[in-house]
């Protein structure tokens, strides 16, 4: 028996727009500076331990979380109170531990001001309104680059009943704090004074990343040299420093290839190919059975005023079988583009479960000249 599938909502981009792409120039000039990399210019990852006060009753407990009920006793004997030494019984829920997060932009300098995530990690329920008080802030070398302070704003809302009901929109226990990092620590990463760099390709391919150095060369003759399908190194022209060089190099104009490739979601039932996919002759044909089982039940009574009988129950079984007529076959000759393939694949009425099943049987037969991902 072979299941048939109801038709999916999906969104099937390589469908609807085959025809423009196939229509259009064979490869797309994009700028160098929207296809790679540049070595040593990134966002550097700051993570910090702090606390988070001025919460309406909806922090953590502290019976529960031994490192917030230490935090508050180590904050309150910065301030010159003991609290260990008394025998006090600390039952605040107004605060909350919490983890620290920042991406640190490039070429940072002290005194500027970026966003801050703030996440608990207790059994707090919510940190709306709250405080984050001073918070280090320290890079995987340890050195400490920023401090963050500031009030927490989650965009979330969270609500609960006294028989225990709750409702909650977004993630009340996570939020962010709007330039609530300064920089305290230069980086100390001068591009200026460096005599070689590295562009490193967002998509690695042989092809293109020889039409960058070709590029560069053309403008700036003998300042760049292919590495391999992901590396271009780039040298100043004379007379300029690695910045102004960067700042011509990054808005030349280069054609960008790509391997022909098939994405599959089979989950959401999309489909995306890439205008480079081609055929060999291949014969498609496509069609559904659809085997029905109908299980019902009878009662079988004696006849009036017979011996012996007895009622029961028959049960009756309706089969039924139904196989989809009219559907030929679909022939795409050898060197079919993208266009023909959508064009047969839509001729054979198919649907996208269909016909991720019919392009990784094509595959299987040798006939698609592309590699299937599939997530």
């Amino acid at each position: 028996m072979r299941p048939t599938f109801r038709p999916l909502a999906v969104l099937a981009l390589a469908l609807g727009l085959a025809a423009g792409l196939c229509a259009g120039p064979a490869a797309a000039k994009s700028r160098i500076k929207d296809i790679v990399n540049i070595e040593g210019v990134r966002d550097n990852q700051l993570v910090g331990y702090g606390v988070v006060v001025g919460l309406n009753g909806t922090g953590d407990a502290l019976r529960n979380n031994a490192q917030t009920k230490q935090s508050l006793e180590n904050m309150l004997e910065r301030s010159g109170l003991n609290v260990r030494a008394a025998d006090l019984t600390l039952n605040t829920k107004n605060m909350a531990a919490v983890i620290v997060t920042a991406n640190l932009p490039p070429f940072a300098t002290p005194g500027m001001k970026f966003d801050v995530t703030v996440s608990a990690m207790g059994d707090a329920k919510s940190l709306l309104g709250g405080t984050l008080i001073m918070t280090p802030l320290a890079a995987p070398d340890g050195e400490v680059y920023g401090s963050a302070q500031g009030t927490v704003q989650t965009g979330a809302v969270s609500a609960s009943g006294a028989s225990g009901s709750t409702i909650s929109k977004g993630v009340p226990t996570a939020g962010r704090i709007a330039g609530g990092v300064i920089m305290e620590k230069d980086a100390h990463f001068q591009l200026a004074n460096m005599a070689t760099l590295r562009l490193t390709l967002r998509n690695p391919d042989f092809t293109t990343a020889s039409h960058v150095a070709d590029a560069i060369n053309a403008r700036f003759p003998g300042s760049a040299q292919q590495q391999d399908s992901a590396v271009v190194a780039i040298r100043p022209a004379a007379g300029m420093n690695m910045v102004a060089f960067l700042g011509q190099v990054e808005n030349l104009s280069v054609d960008v290839d790509a391997p022909a490739k098939v994405v599959i979601d089979e989950v959401a039932g999309v489909i995306v190919m890439g205008e480079a996919v081609r055929i060999s002759t291949v014969a498609i044909q496509q069609g559904n059975l659809t085997i029905t089982v109908k299980e019902s039940s009878q009662v079988s009574q004696p006849t009036a005023f017979s011996r012996g009988g007895t009622t029961a129950i028959v049960p009756q079984s309706d089969v039924s079988v139904d196989e989809e007529k009219g559907k030929k076959f679909i022939t795409l000759k050898a060197g079919a583009s993208l266009a023909s393939l959508v064009a047969g694949l839509n001729a054979l009425g198919v649907t996208p479960r269909d016909m991720i099943s019919i392009l990784q049987s094509i595959k299987t037969a040798g006939a698609l000249q592309a590699e299937i991902e599939v997530q």
